[in-house]
Order: structure tokens, then C-alpha cells, then sequence
């Protein structure tokens, strides 16, 4: 049927307008592709969901683009679509996908010589263009989050290009329909045993040409001269416990979304998602070196086995923004913090559930948020923490009867539902991010009224769980070494995590004072704890029992948890430590999956040797094939032509894990020191980054290197703290600093104002 409106046919001269708009588009988006170095991209459509699809997300919806020319593929998920409950983990759902089947004039399924699809980084945009029978055709997609809309938006040079079907699948199965109300619509609805109900719709607005419906669950388009097509996804989930995870109706919520966002034309819709994701993304620049134009004319898969053998620094850099990218794109202020797949899942039986693992994974999600001034999108981490508080305290109390607060197993959902063994310091591992959002931004009130109070009742469950042995000394009870050795008490990595769980509570208290006297109960339990041990071969022992062997590959390394993130462990503070710890990580080689090579490099900048790190770095970026779902828990780690990491299979941890080790080797501080350029690799000759954050709430403005040297740097306070200075060169500064204040021309200790900027140039 006819849609019953003149809305549908436009005038000649409105298409000529039209047409001169889509040609305009057409040489802006051509002069920014060829001018981006911050973009992914191929010259043929995906095949594979994991390895090759496109992904795009604003922190509620995700979607996967295939980019195909004669059937269109687009994977989208909602973050929210769980099964299970509080007491039955469940798995994150697949939700839908959205199929736009495209006729031409010429019947040949040959890819087109000038085919591109393209992942713009720094726009957070999807574009793809070709050309078929002498008509340019264009998309150009992205997910608006202030309206919480997806956008897929076909243009072409010429009228009447357009002829397509469209259907949605429910990847649960239920009815699509396609509709005529007051726009042309395909919808979906549905629900779950656990009670979460869920709704996708999508409108279809065409400029020219005609719509019409087919067998109740396809919308035609016919002649159109261009198209968009608004889709949204929604469930009735809440993240509140007291209201049993529920409220609302997702049919109500996706109708209102899109009747809000269609308000707006598309041009709007654009303007206001670049606006919105700028004000994130750009906060941080990073240049490792020369750009090569022969590489930026590599497609990415290609460009990826060519840096096999060579350097590409301008593609670590490109990684180190991908992990930013999709850090905004799956985690953002009042949603849920991101999965093992970030918010990208193509099954209802995921890896892993597609769950928050809480042993490294989870955490590591979380790793470059507050270094890569990303702040904002720790918030769903952070109060994902403390909407399962409730659920976790039951739970915790059936296995753990004597004892206050709170901790969690290896497993968990977002109803605080959890499976597999007990990871008795997950929730101690956890609570470090609500320390060190304080720590980066110094936020007072925050750390009272919200950190606190979980930072205390964490510490009360290990005050209650700890055995105190004869002699005073405390170890954690039955304890295990994620994921494998025996299980024992006085666990290396339990002994660090509560060792780094009391001396973030006690810095908090020294702030606050809320608590005096159990804050001088904390230093003493803490001064009683296990400490990590050297064993017989030097390395530092994973367990109490010296039993370590030489020639253990396992890709869990958990008990260098105080050399990173923890703070237990430096080459300037503990170096026989530090060099037990180097000792280990050599003895665990240089190979292991995705996330746990992210780690490594990591350890490396912590141990201060950039060029080891930048080792680890080059084989975490090691091509893989692969795009199916196999498992491999040792090796075979590395990243796939989309850039997704590879565990195998895709995990983000280590995509966020590799951008978090990037500004580890570049600033550092912990330990109440600045450290800039710490573990600068050779082939770093020159760069410069700006945008970085430090501990004390310190802004890297402006931070430049030639031939491994510092040349200069600015930092501005946020907060007025005293700073203290560790450069990797002889700087001076451009303001007076009291004789006390120069240590040495490589370190200084000064005094700040809040929001002044303060510069150091190199001494000639």
C-alpha cells in the first residue's frame, strides 16, 4: 500500500536540491577519507561478524556493519537483554538484525573496483561507497547518544537509484511487522523467561520514489532517490535492585525515542553525535611518529601483516584510539559498564556468557578510562558496583556466614547473579576503580558520599575473612591463583589485592576522617599481611609454598597484581621485588592470549623497560585470521582485520587493556609521582600526546619527544595539588621554583594553583 501522505513525493525542485546536498556530501566525505589516518577500513564487504564487521555503538546500542552491496547486514544489540536473574547467571542476548536487500539495474554480484567501507575513528562514523552502472552510491551510519538512535543514512548521485526490501529478525524469533502509521515501520517485541520484555523499531523516511508493504513483514522501497532508516532497541531492565531489575515498557520507550528523534532532521541528528562524541574522543591526541602515505593506502587487514615485519607507528597509535572508540562506544553515564564483547554479541549462547568476569577481565575493561580522559565512561563501572551491593551481600552470606560486606564469584551478571568459583578478592579488585576515580579527578564528594561506603564494607568482609595465624601474620583463607594451581591460604594474589584494598581505604580516610580509629585498625591488619615472597630461582612466588615452575606458560600472571595495577611493587620503591617480578614475567614468555599480552606490556612500562614492552606490544598485534569461535586459553592472541582483539575469540579487555598500556609507557603515577615518558621504546624516536591524565587530577596538555629525548611538556593542575616531577631527561621550567623544590634538573617537587598551566623545555 501507499503511504497516504504528499510527505512521500517531493517536487523536481526539491530533488534537485537534493541531489546538489548529496553531491556536496559526496566530495566533503571523499576529501576526509583520503585524509584520515585514524580509520579502518577494506575494499570489499565482511564476511565474518568477529573478524571482519564494523563496529558502532553509544554505550546503550551496538551494532555490527557488514557493508554488503547487494544484501546489507546489520547486527545491533541492546545492553541491557540478559537472561537469568540474582540467582542464575544467564547469558548477554543477541537482539536483532536489521536486512536491507538492494536490486540494481546491472545483475552482477562483482564487487566494485572503487568499493570502500570505512570505520572513521574520530568521528565515531561508518562509511561506505561505490560505484555501480555509472551511479555513485553512499551510507554513512552512526549511533546518536543523546537520542539513543541508530542512523543508516543512502544517498546516491543520481534519482531513483534506490530499490530495496528491508525486514528485521528477532534473534529470539518472534513476529516482525511491518506497519503504515504516521511513517513506515518494521517492529519487533518480545520477552524472556527471567521477565525482561524487549522492543526494536525502526522508521524508514525516503526522499522520492515509493514505499510499500510486503507479506506483513517487509517494507519495499521503489525508485527512491535516497533513504534513512531510524532504528532503536530497548527492554523494561532497570539497574536497581529494590524494583527487582524492572520498569517500564520497552513498546512505549522505542515508540517515544523515535517520535523525539525524528523531531530532528538528520543533518541535526549527525551534528549533534559528533558534537557529543568529540567532546570525549578529542580530549587526547597521540602521534608516535611520521605518518607513511604508503601505508595510509594500505587497506587495514593488508596494513596489519605488512607491520609484521616492519614498524608502523602510526598504527599503534590508530589502536591505542580504537580502544578509546570503543570504550565510548560501549560504556557510557547511565548504562552498564561493558561485557567480554564490550556490547557487541551475534549469539544467545556467547563465550563466557558474554559476562563480567571478575578475575582481570572486567577491570581491564576499565584500565584506560581515567589515563585516556575518559572519566564519564567509568560511571556505568562504577555504579554497576554499587547497584549489585544488595544481591551480593545475600549471596555472599550463604557461603560466607561470620562475615560483613561483600565479594563475588569468577562469573556475573547485571542482576548480581553469579556462577563459578568463588573469586574471594574480585570485589576488593573491583572497589581499586572507586579509589582511582578519586585518585584522577579528586573528587571529594564523590569519595565520601559514594566510594566510601563500599571501600569499608569490602575492607570489613577481609577483617572478618582473614586468618590470623600464631605469629600475627594474616593470610586469605583457601584462596586461588586465577586460573590454576592448588587451593591454598596466603595466595600471592589475594595477599596483594587486600594488601591494595586497605591502603586505598586508609588514603581515603586520611582525606576524609570519618573513622579514626578503624583506620589505625586497617594499618595494623594491613602491617600484618603475608608479603610477596622471592623464591629459589629469584622470581617472585605465586604462592606461599616456593612451587613456582621455570617453565609455566599460563596466561593468568595474577600474582604481579602489586606490580600493575596495584601499587605494591617498583623498581624505585622495592627493587629486589621488582626484579623477582621481571624474573617471573621473562619466565612466562612473551606469547598468551589477547588481554594477557595487553598485560604484559603493561608490566613491562611498570618494570620501565619500553623496549620490552614495545616487544609484547608488537606481538599483541600479530594478525589472526581465524573468524570463527574458537577457544585457545594459551596462545594464538593477537587482532583481527577489524581490530578486534582476539583471545581467542573476541574479548575487548584486550583492546582496552593494549590503549591502557600505551599511556603507562608514556606517563605514569602512582605512588604520589609524575613520571612522564617512563618506558619510552627506541623506536619512539619522536611524538608527541596531549590529553593524558595523572593521578592528583594533572592534564598532559602538550607532551613532545625527539630522538627519545623530552623537548617539552605542559601540565595543567585541575585541582591546585603539590606536584611531584620525574622526567626521563634534564628540563627546566618556565616559573620559579624554590631551591627545595629542584631536586635535580630531572626531578621536581612544586606547588600548584588550580587550572594553571605550568611548562618545562629542554636545557640546551
Amino acid at each position: 500500500m501507499n503511504k497516504p501522505s504528499e510527505k512521500i513525493m517531493i517536487t523536481q525542485i526539491l530533488t534537485k536540491y537534493i541531489l546538489i546536498g548529496s553531491l556536496a556530501f559526496s566530495l566533503t566525505l571523499c576529501h576526509a577519507q583520503k585524509n584520515n589516518s585514524l580509520s579502518v577500513w577494506e575494499q570489499q564487504p565482511a564476511k565474518g561478524w568477529m573478524n571482519q564487521a564494523y563496529p558502532l555503538g553509544n554505550g546503550n546500542l551496538g551494532a555490527m556493519i557488514f557493508g554488503g552491496i547487494t544484501k546489507e547486514h546489520i547486527q545491533f544489540n541492546e545492553h541491557s537483554l540478559w537472561t537469568g536473574n540474582e540467582n542464575d547467571t544467564g547469558a548477554y542476548q543477541a537482539f536483532g538484525d536489521l536486512f536491507i536487500n538492494l536490486t540494481y539495474k546491472s545483475n552482477d554480484t562483482l564487487v566494485p573496483q572503487d568499493y570502500k567501507r570505512e570505520l572513521l575513528i574520530n568521528d565515531a562514523l561508518h562509511h561506505i561507497s561505490y560505484t555501480k552502472k555509472d551511479i555513485f552510491y553512499q551510507r554513512e551510519y552512526f549511533i546518536n547518544h543523546p537520542h539513543n538512535v541508530m542512523v543508516f543514512h543512502f544517498t546516491a548521485n543520481k534519482n531513483h537509484a534506490y530499490n530495496a526490501t528491508l525486514t528485521l529478525k528477532d534473534a529470539h524469533d518472534n513476529k516482525i511487522e511491518a506497519i503504515s502509521d504516521e511513517n513506515f515501520q518494521l517492529q519487533f517485541h518480545g520477552s524472556l523467561a527471567n521477565g525482561l520484555t524487549y522492543s526494536a523499531r525502526a522508521i524508514i523516511v525516503q526522499q522520492g520514489g515509493e514505499i510499500t508493504i510486503k507479506k506483513d513483514s517487509l517494507l519495499h522501497i521503489s525508485k527512491a532517490n535516497s533513504f534513512t532508516i531510524y532504528m532503536t532497541a530497548a527492554t523494561n531492565f532497570i539497574n536497581d535492585a529494590s524494583l527487582e531489575w524492572k520498569k517500564g515498557n520497552p513498546e512505549i520507550k522505542t515508540k517515544e525515542t523515535l517520535q523525539k528523534a525524528l523531531k530532528f532532521s538528520y543533518t541535526a541528528l549527525k551534528k549533534e553525535h559528533l558534537k557529543d562524541y568529540h567532546q570525549l574522543f578529542n580530549r587526547v591526541h597521540l602521534n608516535l611518529g611520521n605518518i607513511s602515505p604508503n601505508n595510509l593506502k594500505l587497506p587495514t587487514a593488508k596494513r596489519l601483516s605488512a607491520s609484521v615485519n616492519t614498524d608502523d607507528p602510526n598504527l599503534q597509535a590508530l589502536l591505542f584510539q580504537y580502544g578509546r572508540y570503543l570504550l565510548i562506544s560501549s560504556s557510557r553515564k547511565g548504562g552498564l559498564p561493558a561485557n567480554l564483547q564490550g556490547i557487541w554479541n551475534n549469539s544467545n549462547n556467547p563465550p563466557w556468557r558474554g559476562d563480567y568476569h571478575s578475575n582481570i577481565n572486567v577491570q581491564m575493561n576499565y584500565w584506560p578510562a581515567e589515563p585516556t580522559n575518559l572519566a564519564e565512561c567509568e560511571w556505568p563501572y562504577l555504579s554497576f558496583i554499587n547497584s549489585i551491593r544488595p544481591v551480593k551481600k545475600r549471596l555472599t552470606q550463604v557461603d560466607f556466614p561470620n562475615t560483613r560486606g561483600w565479594t563475588v564469584r569468577t562469573e556475573n551478571n547485571i542482576f548480581g547473579g553469579q556462577s563459578y568459583k568463588w573469586n574471594t578478592t574480585g570485589s576488593a579488585w573491583m572497589s581499586r576503580a572507586l579509589w582511582e576515580h578519586y585518585a584522577f579527578t579528586q573528587d571529594k564528594t564523590y569519595l565520601k558520599d559514594f566510594a566510601y561506603p563500599i571501600l569499608k564494607e569490602i575492607v570489613q568482609f577481609w577483617n572478618d575473612h582473614l586468618k590470623r595465624r600464631p605469629d600475627g601474620t594474616l593470610v586469605a583463607p583457601m584462596g586461588w591463583s586465577p586460573e590454576h594451581g592448588p587451593v591454598e591460604d596466603g595466595v600471592s594474589y589475594d595477599q596483594e589485592i587486600i594488601y591494595d584494598l586497605f591502603t586505598n581505604y586508609i588514603h581515603a580516610e586520611e582525606i576524609l576522617h570519618l573513622d579514626d580509629n578503624y583506620e589505625k585498625h586497617v594499618k595494623n591488619m594491613r602491617a600484618h599481611l603475608l608479603q610477596p615472597k622471592i623464591g629459589s630461582w629469584g622470581q617472585l612466588q605465586e604462592w606461599e609454598t616456593d612451587r613456582d615452575d621455570p617453565n609455566d606458560k599460563h596466561r593468568h600472571i595474577s600474582h604481579l597484581y602489586a606490580l600493575y595495577p596495584g601499587h605494591q611493587i617498583s623498581p624505585l620503591t622495592t627493587p629486589k621485588l621488582a626484579e623477582a617480578a621481571e624474573t617471573s614475567l621473562k619466565a612466562r614468555g612473551d606469547g598468551s592470549t589477547g588481554w594477557a599480552m595487553a598485560w604484559k606490556i603493561s608490566f613491562w612500562a611498570h618494570l620501565y623497560n619500553g623496549n620490552h614492552a614495545y616487544k609484547l606490544l608488537k606481538n599483541f598485534m600479530t594478525p589472526v585470521q581465524s573468524g570463527d569461535e574458537h577457544v585457545d586459553y594459551n596462545e594464538g592472541g593477537g587482532i583481527y582485520s577489524n581490530m578486534l582483539c582476539a583471545h581467542p575469540p573476541f574479548q575487548i579487555d584486550g583492546n582496552l587493556g593494549y590503549t591502557a598500556a600505551i599511556a603507562e609507557m608514556l606517563v605514569q603515577s602512582q605512588n604520589n609521582t609524575l613520571h612522564l615518558l617512563p618506558a619510552l621504546p627506541d623506536q619512539w624516536k619522536f611524538g608527541e600526546v596531549s590529553g593524558l591524565k595523572a593521578r592528583g587530577n594533572f592534564e598532559i596538555l602538550n607532551m613532545q619527544w625527539k630522538e627519545g629525548k623530552l623537548v617539552k611538556v605542559s601540565i595543567k593542575s585541575l585541582s591546585g595539588n603539590t606536584c611531584h616531577l620525574v622526567l626521563p631527561n634534564a628540563m627546566k621550567p618556565n616559573f620559579s621554583i624554590p631551591s627545595e623544590g629542584l631536586i635535580t634538573h630531572k626531578k621536581y617537587q612544586f606547588s600548584t594553583v588550580k587550572n594553571k598551566i605550568y611548562n618545562f623545555s629542554l636545557i640546551n
